[in-house]
């Protein structure tokens, strides 16, 4: 780094910004002067760069089926492999850049800010925050209620609490909750939102109930191979589980993400999904709400947020129950919601500290006990 960013030179004040861009792609010249007491090349900027690989085919063919779902609704044709691959596509990508540009321009000027302010590094964090909060919001949501939600939650959802690796809440999520509670005319938990420019067949702004919304109903004839697909309405980032699965099987394979929150996560929703069967709460088969809305998207990159997930490995299988069984449980019983992924992740973000709380004590009791009867 130029020693004018240095503590004594003329532009010292701006040291944090300056070392985060010297350090963005490379690594930092710094060694330990004393035992180091953890060994491991893993560090945060490579979590967030395995993260970020893992969602983009889930981002890339989200934007193709923005513009896959705007031809369908507006009879649109396109012929021939590269308009169906490549036309989908860029109709999709140039309607979801905006709301990239707009959530990381205000929260990377949040994250810079603070940082000059309390004289520390400027964390990766966000780089994945801002990757996935374009993913779980409307396609047409206006850009200033955008950034409006962005700031709260990067301000009163992470840097009140510390900043990156303090924060109660996934600051994504956070960011969709206060558009949704916020905001209710203009965001929807059941919706997709097709763009239709001024003079085609419908009107500007067509919105159209997803399955999940409709339960099983054939509106759009979607069969489970759409749905696995992801040929079919729903946010940009969560319609495809085919590529949720592929960004899985990354995150598993590099030990990024945790298996039982997973695993758990799918076993409590197969057994609310089930009940919901035989009582007749729903005509959708347990092992079919896996596939729609949200819950792969959420279970694969929401819930194993290392920072708002539950720590010990007991807790994990526990909090991973629980979204996919509040999940399923908010779909069945709120007429008023369909989804139910984004407000069993909160509330379980909120619970995780006292889940691992209770683990432990129990661990300790139980030990305690064991050593008195020896």
């Amino acid at each position: 780094m130029n020693k004018i960013f240095e503590k004594g030179g003329k532009l010292h004040w701006l040291h944090s910004t300056a070392d985060a861009f010297d350090t963005f792609l490379a690594v930092p010249g710094t060694v330990t002067s004393k035992g180091a007491h953890v060994r491991d090349a893993i560090d945060l900027k490579r979590i967030i760069i395995l993260a970020l690989i893992a969602v983009i085919p889930a981002a890339l063919f989200g934007m193709w089926n923005v513009g896959y779902q705007h031809a369908l609704a507006t009879g649109t044709t396109v012929t021939g492999f590269w308009g169906i691959v490549l036309g989908y596509w860029w109709y999709g990508f140039l309607r979801v850049l905006p709301l990239y540009v707009v959530a990381y321009a205000v929260g990377l000027i949040i994250e810079f800010g603070t940082a000059q302010i309390r004289g520390e590094e400027v964390n990766e964090g966000f780089l994945m925050t801002g990757f996935l909060i374009p993913l779980i919001v409307p396609v047409d949501t206006p850009l200033w209620m955008l950034a409006l939600a962005v700031a709260f939650a990067t301000i009163f959802g992470k840097e009140v609490f510390g900043g990156t690796g303090m924060n109660i809440w996934n600051p994504a999520l956070l960011t969709r909750a206060f558009l949704f509670f916020s905001y209710p005319n203009s965001m929807s938990g059941s919706s997709t939102w097709i763009h239709v420019k001024p003079g085609e067949q419908l009107v500007d702004g067509f919105t159209g109930a997803t399955p999940l919304a409709l339960d099983g109903a054939a509106q759009y004839s979607t069969s489970v191979w759409s749905e696995f697909l992801g040929t079919i309405p729903g946010s940009v980032g969560e319609t495809s589980t085919l590529c949720i699965l592929l960004g899985a099987i990354l995150l598993l394979w590099t030990g990024v993400a945790s298996w039982k929150i997973m695993l758990s996560s799918v076993a409590g929703a197969l057994i609310v999904g089930f009940i919901g069967n035989v009582t007749g709460a729903t005509a959708i088969p347990c092992w079919e709400q896996l596939l729609l809305g949200g819950f792969a998207f959420g279970t694969v990159f929401m819930a194993t947020d290392p920072v708002t997930s539950a720590q010990t490995e007991c807790g994990k299988w526990i909090y991973g129950f629980l979204i996919g069984a509040l999940c399923i449980t908010v779909r069945l019983f709120n007429p008023g919601y369909a989804e139910g992924m984004m407000l069993a992740i909160l509330l379980c973000n909120t619970f995780a500290p006292l889940i691992d709380h209770c683990v432990t004590s129990a661990h300790i009791s139980r030990r305690n006990k064991k050593a008195n009867v020896a």
